[in-house]
């Protein structure tokens, strides 16, 4: 038997800790308790999250030494770290989901990935909105995540349940991508000419952005082999093409 805890608050901008202490910390250590207790294995779900601007790097090794921006990412880095305290790294696994894309997003409200919203901004006012840039070191658009599709990340955590492998890992491509590209590829998508307007960006993301994000992969590819994921350009037009423009809402 597996448990695979993936449910939480998601919201990147909640500013209740207590709530989000609550519902990411603490119900999390009562599963991780019960499945030691049962000897059921634990698959759960961390985040990029807790590599706040990455001055640390984004290596998968670390653990104490990260400082999230948010308090989102402050009740992740608390599980991973009670996880590791208690020895427990070493029979759960933990995954660190980067920019996750894909179908069924639809619930998520403000936290569904860019590629929704973009595609939804092109049918409503014909453009994509993108943030301006908050780091003289990025040009508007040009701030880089790790966007993964949904579809990769569960062929990776397939590979996972069916191997030993324990410890935390990132998830994510290896390999960062801009918010220009993003946009650029939704249009090529929906066979649209690009138009893309910068905005402000909101001041209650202004410091805790995150301009950079890279997953580095090399410890999970040691356990579980390589993995070839679909260019960001081929997982948008899947997204698209195969998901959003049909006429029902989950698949």
């Amino acid at each position: 038997d597996t448990i695979f805890h993936f449910g939480a608050c998601t919201n990147t901008l909640e500013s209740n800790a207590d709530y989000l202490i609550e519902n990411n910390y603490h119900y999390s250590v009562k599963l991780a308790r019960y499945s030691v207790e049962k000897g059921i294995r634990f698959i759960y779900a961390s985040s990029a999250a807790t590599y706040g601007i990455g001055s640390f790097g984004y290596d998968d090794d670390l653990v104490f030494e990260l400082r999230p921006l948010n308090p989102y990412g402050f009740s992740k880095y608390l599980f991973d770290c009670w996880v590791v305290r208690n020895g427990l790294d070493k029979s759960f696994v933990g995954l660190k989901f980067f920019n996750v894309f894909g179908p069924n997003e639809y619930h998520k409200g403000e936290m569904a990935s860019m590629v929704f919203k973009s595609f939804n901004q092109v049918k409503s006012i014909g453009k994509i909105r993108l943030f301006k840039s908050n780091d003289p070191k990025f040009p508007d658009g040009e701030q880089k995540r790790d966007f993964v599709y949904v579809k990769d990340v569960v062929q990776i955590i397939w590979k996972i349940y069916n191997s030993n492998v324990t410890g935390i890992f990132n998830i994510g491509t290896g390999q960062a991508r801009s918010w220009n590209e993003l946009a650029n590829a939704v249009f090529r998508a929906m066979g649209i000419e690009p138009a893309i307007e910068y905005i402000d960006m909101p001041k209650e993301l202004y410091d805790q952005y995150q301009n950079f994000t890279q997953a580095k992969m090399d410890k999970l590819f040691s356990k579980i082999g390589t993995y070839e994921f679909l260019s960001l350009e081929n997982a948008v037009d899947d997204y698209i093409k195969n998901h959003l423009t049909k006429d029902w809402i989950y698949y």
